[in-house]
């Protein structure tokens, strides 16, 4: 079962950037980067699975974002690590576009292994 909230407003993300935005989610909030890359709009985790740092502060490029801090990078279809230090995945959530809106999907993170398929182009 799905439970579409809000996150953000399409204009609110320009492309290749990520934004912090908080989301309600059983009852307490959800720190999540709403990010804006290769024509499509992830939900990740705004915390770097390495060191805790808030991954919406860092570099975006070619479906990955950076964390500023120590250079990790993380695929944004995955949440999977794709450059050190980091060795862990950072929870991702089905993020998708209607109107101009962005929806976030918080009921669960998405599975790494299918999540590719996720990502909504806009």
């Amino acid at each position: 079962m799905s439970t579409l909230v809000r996150a953000c407003s399409v204009s609110d993300v320009v492309t290749e950037s990520a934004i912090p935005v908080e989301v309600p989610r059983n009852g307490s909030s959800l720190e999540l980067a709403i990010v804006h890359s290769s024509g499509a709009f992830y939900a990740i985790a705004d915390e770097c699975s390495h060191a805790s740092i808030p991954l919406s502060e860092g570099d975006v490029g070619d479906g990955e974002i950076e964390c500023y801090l120590h250079g990790s990078r993380f695929d944004l279809r995955t949440g999977e690590p794709i450059g050190l230090p980091a060795t862990e995945p950072v929870p991702i959530y089905r993020c998708l576009v209607e109107g101009d809106d962005v929806l976030v999907d918080v009921s669960a993170p998405l599975d790494p292994t299918a999540a590719a398929t996720y990502a909504q182009e806009f």
